[in-house]
């Protein structure tokens, strides 16, 4: 009887006290006129669950899909190590955002507005900016950035599979070539869109062909 009273108090006392890190988040707001989306939002729990929601612009957009007007995303993600906990690391050694980011004056191209906000039972803050002289913060944005284009990926090639089967082999080879340089991360949070491609024999085969090899890649990892 007193061990289980015991055990029950232990699991009490732990549910009211807990750890520092039990439910930090980090968020990322991207915005830019000129894109679709124009604006987007990650955001990323310390055990890797997710979401990523976007809204498409008032009018087709430069990069917009032929003859199909942008949509809304909304959809949970999962986001795993390394890049996971790279993310905490930069907050916490970044004073959890809560500080200056920007480089006013640095005569930078305008890439985006980029806000990253941490939140948790530590703390919180937030910093906004277009380009950083801090390479780490860059860095933490454009793998974020990484994220959310393969997350839109993933509605591009569901969309082209409905509308525009052709125009699949291209976009499966940006696609490739962007997870080479890193401009594309964590492509399983597509894989239901790639499976799709890859057993549809309706598709031409050089375009399955490349939806298995992406498949096959990501579960590499």
């Amino acid at each position: 009887m007193f061990a289980a009273t015991a055990a029950l108090a232990l699991a009490l006392s732990q549910t009211a006290s807990p750890s520092p890190t039990a439910s930090a988040q980090v968020t990322f707001a991207f915005e830019d006129a000129q894109l679709d989306p124009t604006t987007y939002n990650l955001l990323i729990r310390e055990d890797g669950s997710g979401h990523y929601q976007s809204t498409p612009g008032p009018a087709p957009a430069p990069n917009a899909i032929d003859g199909v007007a942008g949509a809304p995303v909304a959809r949970d993600i999962e986001v795993r190590d390394p890049l996971l906990s790279a993310f905490f690391q930069t907050a916490r050694s970044h004073r959890l955002f809560a500080t200056a980011c920007d480089a006013p004056g640095s005569h930078v191209a305008f890439t985006g507005k980029k806000t990253v906000s941490y939140t948790g039972p530590d703390g919180h803050g937030e910093c906004t900016f277009n380009w950083s002289r801090d390479q780490q913060l860059n860095q933490l944005a454009a793998d974020l950035m990484a994220i959310a284009y393969t997350i839109d990926e993933g509605r591009r090639l569901a969309t082209e599979h409905v509308h525009s089967r052709l125009s699949l082999d291209a976009e499966l080879e940006a696609l490739q070539d962007a997870l080479k340089d890193r401009r594309a991360l964590e492509i399983e949070n597509i894989s239901s869109e790639l499976e799709s491609i890859a057993n549809d024999e309706a598709v031409m085969n050089r375009a399955r062909n490349r939806a298995r090899a992406l498949l096959s890649g990501s579960a590499k990892h």
